[in-house]
């Protein structure tokens, strides 16, 4: 018996309604595949965003945040009228400033991807888009993580240095993803919390980022709001200015 239990243990092969996982890209099939029918379409949220400094300080602002699940997300910095904020659309990034595009980008927001997108958009592009970040899908182990069983996938077990997300085993929601920050050479710890339910499925009410064992920025979500009929051209940079589901 403890030879077939080490064997199980050792490649990290389970079952999840019928689903056999062997790897990441299992992995990202049974996320898909639990909730592809409930997931909301849409959502909004007022986001408080609080930044911890070295110091012991910290400051604190109000985002507005509306995203179209899959791949699109707009965040207005303050008040609407503020007209700044950012438009992701499929991986690119919009920067706006005074209801301006100051900059667009490739940038492809993870949180996004594992946390929303995985659950409504074709698994084969979710594979695709995580192998193209450099998460290597062909790893997979078990750990714990808040008291609760998750898979682990890009690292191996102990190595909290490769790019890696933490996906719990029984509700298989995203928690946990761990990659460089700005600074190349720290890594980023970024983890969902306080997850409520939300119409059919889930939300993580809650994101902390941590830095070298400090947190460094958070975010707490209220008026969290799902399926919301969004104006048109809510995620057209070019309309940012006109277009504000605040109101």
């Amino acid at each position: 018996m403890r030879i077939i239990t080490s064997f199980f243990i050792l490649f990290a092969t389970v079952s999840a309604e019928g689903q056999t996982i062997q790897n990441g890209e299992d992995l990202l099939r049974a996320m898909h595949e639990r909730y592809a029918s409930s997931w909301y379409q849409t959502v909004t949220f007022t986001q408080k965003s609080t930044t911890y400094k070295p110091d012991g300080t910290s400051s604190a602002e109000t985002w507005y945040e509306a995203a179209s699940i899959p791949g699109e997300l707009r965040i207005d910095l303050g008040s609407p009228t503020s007209g700044n904020g950012y438009v992701l659309v499929d991986g690119d990034v919009s920067v706006i400033k005074d209801n301006k595009i100051a900059e667009r980008r490739h940038s492809v927001n993870m949180l996004l991807v594992l946390g929303f997108d995985v659950y409504r958009q074709d698994p084969e592009k979710t594979i695709q888009v995580v192998k193209g970040e450099g998460y290597d899908l062909s790893k997979l182990h078990e750990d714990e993580w808040d008291g609760r069983a998750v898979y682990v996938v890009g690292a191996d077990a102990d190595d909290l240095k490769s790019k890696q997300f933490w996906v719990e085993k029984d509700s298989l929601l995203f928690v946990r993803i761990i990659e460089p920050g700005k600074d190349a050479s720290k890594m980023n710890d970024i983890r969902f919390t306080n997850y409520r339910r939300l119409e059919r499925a889930w939300i993580a009410a809650g994101v902390e980022v941590w830095s070298e064992g400090k947190k460094v920025f958070s975010e707490d979500y209220s008026d969290i709001q799902a399926d919301v009929k969004l104006p048109a051209g809510t995620f057209d940079p070019a309309r940012f200015e006109t277009t504000h589901w605040e109101k």
